[in-house]
């Protein structure tokens, strides 16, 4: 798989950091301890500033020569927009408009600082950037576990913080459970609940900080949510061909796949759903992680197969198109949000949910 990490030329270094582990395709620094986000926003070599520059362009004037009239080139400016400019380089990371407000890196997730650390803080993991640096992403790891059985199948509990400099967006921060066993990215958004809070660039310090202290409410009732939805969901048994029906809703991507499912025209399916569908199923079936007693014949399983096939099967074009598709809105968190629905329709003795009625 490639990358889109960003390097920086002056200093010869990739723009990614991450703590104890390897960094991306071994690149970027690693460090031992937990920073704050200035010291990883330094770490990752974000430590540049943006500025929004005039825009021109060239226009023709008419000019006199002798009795002739010839063309000469003008400078335009360009009214209402400007261009993000990564000032260390000179790089333009997008054109915005007037009212825009530019959010440094060092500013941009450091009012989470005020919960960073401690019993009840968070510990800032990796951050990097992206392309030409017009996107930077950090992750924070929080405190505790989702804990499903009694054994050792535990989930992680993350925030992935990103913000922009192209007008793509605001600061978000989205709550990402990761099961470790195989490291599956859990993603789901509760009925009435989102994972995602975003922040805008325009907010003042006191609002960014109880735009913070609502992040980890959200992450904390989340938590605690999910944990009971899973283990639940690991004593209720699943037969395989209801897992295969389950993956099969859950990865169809449109009306035509399911019309087709619907009458049984197997025959009739694209091959490449049914090669996602197959490889889909063979990791419920067969990988090491859908063989413990929280897994094993159980909706915990089923899902965990659609989440697993995301994480640990599918090939992506680089890990910036992983990122994108599994906690970014793509098509991978799409798609697990349709598993969870449809594994929360089953819990509730719903079995005719999987008869594509």
């Amino acid at each position: 798989m490639g990358h889109n990490l960003n390097f920086n030329e002056t200093t010869g270094r990739y723009s990614f950091f991450s703590v104890k582990e390897k960094a991306w395709h071994n690149l970027g620094q690693i460090v031992s301890d937990y920073p704050t986000s200035a010291e990883a926003i330094k770490h990752a070599g974000l430590d540049y500033e943006v500025v929004k520059s005039r825009l021109y362009t060239t226009g023709n004037d008419l000019i006199e020569a002798g009795q002739d009239l010839e063309t000469a080139d003008t400078q335009l400016t360009v009214p209402n927009y400007f261009a993000n400019v990564r000032s260390d380089n000179n790089t333009v990371l997008g054109v915005v408009g007037k009212n825009y407000h530019i959010v440094q890196n060092r500013d941009a997730f450091s009012f989470f600082d005020a919960i960073v650390g401690g019993e009840e803080g968070i510990l800032y993991e990796t951050a990097a950037a992206l392309g030409n640096g017009e996107r930077i992403f950090i992750t924070a790891k929080l405190p505790g576990y989702i804990r499903v059985g009694n054994g050792d199948d535990v989930t992680e509990k993350y925030l992935f913080l990103t913000t922009s400099h192209d007008g793509s967006g605001s600061i978000t921060a989205a709550f990402t459970p990761i099961r470790i066993v195989c490291r599956n990215t859990l993603n789901a958004s509760l009925k009435n609940m989102t994972n995602v809070v975003r922040i805008k660039h325009t907010s003042g310090a006191k609002q960014r900080l109880e735009d913070a202290h609502k992040v980890m409410g959200l992450a904390n009732t989340l938590s605690h949510q999910l944990e009971n939805i899973f283990n639940e969901w690991s004593t209720i048994r699943v037969k395989d061909d209801e897992v295969k029906k389950l993956i099969q809703l859950a990865l169809c991507p449109n009306k035509e796949t399911f019309d087709l499912l619907k009458k049984g025209a197997h025959d009739e399916l694209s091959t490449n759903f049914k090669n996602m569908v197959e490889d889909a199923f063979a990791y419920a079936m067969i990988n090491d992680t859908q063989q413990m007693d929280t897994t094993k014949g159980t909706l915990f399983g089923a899902y965990n197969a659609v989440t697993g096939y995301y994480q640990n099967v599918r090939n992506y074009k680089d890990d910036e198109a992983k990122l994108q598709s599994i906690v970014m809105g793509g098509t991978a968190q799409n798609r697990a949000q349709k598993a969870f629905e449809l594994c929360s329709g089953f819990a509730k003795n719903d079995n005719g949910i999987l008869l594509m009625n």
